[in-house]
């Protein structure tokens, strides 16, 4: 067996180059830190990611991209195909975990000062694979072409038009004509499994090449700490582990879809009454209730509705480029008028959710975080209590 072993890797050896990839993965190390924990935090958003793949192939294999068929598709799949329903279920589960998981890795890069040079690419990939992933939600919701998803759909299309000079035309790329229709649902489709997964392979394919090459960062006031351990080995000790969380999160993906699988509801019917409180995805719920606080009417021949718009947009383009607007952290190796920003722009996310759904379960959900986080990372500090001894 291990002669034949052996023939199979000479054979690739010498059709493929696995030698430095195999040195590189022997060398590959890992700092050792009380906050190493926040390291699996990108592992599991790619895990996700995957499962997220490989769940949306299976459905596409039942799936029919019409406003004739797509309802009654998605009730084929829930009711008659084998495991139909888990499927489905995992893998709504999986894209709001996901989601869930890159907002919580880009808050403790960004509070890690991971954006530092040279990893200000990395910073920037990372951001629009978590931009990609809220759009992946975005035209993902349509596609059981439900009520709720219909009206939901309707009104987040609508919002963009409010932007001066370019809102419409949004608008009518988003819908593929001025309303929600079965073109709509036809160009949602093409976005989700097309474009949205095109775009993020080459994304995320730099985003890994940029961690490989570049390594993990250490926080500025924990670089002295972690040169004084001995890093910690990718393969096997830091792979291992991340495939542990990874089984866990499995395990507590079919739990969520097995006690609560994700429910279809009734058709859209484009001529029924709107629902009276249509809400959008948790992801987007912040901007969504700042929409709705801002009074109706114009300013300077400009709608109002555009403003916060707007200014979501500049956010998001602000947000892109902190590695370059963050000197402090190059010349002293911290910057607290940076870090203040990321708290006030954290409780601002959180507190606007929260009174969008009227509960305070998003701040529960926030502070379990933390408190799961921590939990973690002691079993960090006491490796490091043990070393010191």
């Amino acid at each position: 067996m291990k002669a034949a072993s052996r023939k199979v890797l000479a054979w690739l050896e010498k059709r493929l180059p696995l030698a430095p990839v195999k040195d590189a993965v022997e060398h590959k190390t890992v700092p050792v830190h009380r906050q190493t924990i926040f390291y699996y935090l990108g592992g599991m958003t790619l895990f996700l990611f995957l499962v997220q793949v490989l769940t949306g192939i299976l459905l596409m294999l039942y799936y029919r991209p019409s406003a004739n068929e797509a309802f009654e598709s998605v009730e084929f799949i829930m009711t008659t195909v084998p495991f139909g329903w888990l499927i489905r279920s995992i893998h709504s589960w999986s894209a709001n975990l996901m989601v869930f998981f890159a907002f919580v890795h880009l808050a403790t890069v960004y509070f890690m000062k991971a954006y530092r040079p040279p990893r200000e690419l990395t910073w920037v990939t990372g951001c629009l694979l978590l931009f990609l992933a809220m759009g992946f939600g975005f035209s993902g919701y349509l596609l059981p072409w439900n009520k709720l998803a219909f009206f939901a759909t309707k009104v987040g299309t609508d919002i963009p038009s409010s932007i001066p000079v370019v809102g419409e035309h949004i608008l009518r790329f988003l819908r593929g004509g001025d309303n929600v229709s079965g073109g709509t649902l036809s160009r949602f489709y093409g976005f989700h499994v097309a474009i949205l997964p095109a775009l993020t392979t080459v994304v995320l394919g730099l985003h890994l090449f940029l961690v490989q090459i570049l390594g993990m960062s250490v926080p500025p006031h924990l670089e002295k700490a972690a040169a004084e351990r001995r890093p910690m080995k990718f393969v096997p000790h830091f792979l291992l582990r991340d495939l542990f969380g990874w089984a866990v999160a499995l395990a507590l993906l079919a739990v969520l879809a097995a006690i609560f699988p994700w429910e279809l509801g009734d058709k859209a019917d484009p001529f029924a009454p709107a629902y009276a409180d249509i809400k959008p995805e948790w992801y987007f719920m912040f901007m969504f209730q700042v929409l709705k606080l801002v009074p109706g009417g114009e300013i300077a021949g400009v709608e109002t509705e555009a403003i916060p718009i707007l200014l979501f947009g500049l956010a998001g383009v602000v947000l892109l480029l902190v590695p370059f607007l963050d000197r402090g952290v190059v010349r002293r190796g911290r910057s607290p008028g940076f870090m203040w920003v990321g708290v006030g722009a954290l409780v601002f996310i959180v507190v606007m959710t929260a009174w969008g759904y009227h509960s305070l379960v998003p701040i529960w959900v926030v502070l379990l975080t933390v408190v799961v986080l921590w939990f973690l990372s002691l079993g960090t500090r006491r490796s490091e209590r043990e070393a010191a001894e």
